[in-house]
């Protein structure tokens, strides 16, 4: 068993998994767009390219994503995307590529239980903590 959480945009989903893959080094495993539907489910008018469902990886991890459709989307809130990342130098990288166009919650750096930690919110609304764990 594990857990994949499952992200939903306003719309941009496609755009956010292109700037992981590009920013984070995501991989991008399937797109399926709202057109790939079985005749007879209901599409929302203007919407056949945008994402019915995606996966990526991001190292080890995966992400599933898809477009809410109009009227649904809700931004996130209570929780965060959490990335490890091992070397603080790589850690605050990735911590500024996901803040362009975004916004600081806590700037990355020093803690009493990190090499490094931030957190910020993306240019598409998804809350990311970036964390640089003290060694064991």
């Amino acid at each position: 068993m594990r857990l994949e959480p499952y992200l939903h945009f306003n719309g941009n989903c496609e755009a956010a998994l292109k700037y992981y893959e590009k920013e984070l080094g995501a991989k991008i495993e399937a797109i399926l767009p709202f057109s790939g539907a079985p005749d007879g489910m209901p599409l929302p008018a203007g919407w056949e390219n945008k994402v019915m469902h995606a996966r990526i990886l991001i190292g080890e991890s995966a992400l599933m994503a898809s477009d809410a459709p109009p009227g649904h989307f809700k931004p996130m809130q209570g929780c965060s995307i959490t990335l490890q990342v091992d070397d603080p130098k790589d850690a605050e990288r990735r911590f500024n590529a996901l803040l362009q166009g975004g916004s600081v919650t806590m700037p990355f750096g020093p803690t009493f239980f990190a090499k490094g930690f931030g957190i910020c919110v993306d240019k598409f609304g998804i809350q990311w903590m970036v964390n640089c764990p003290l060694e064991q």
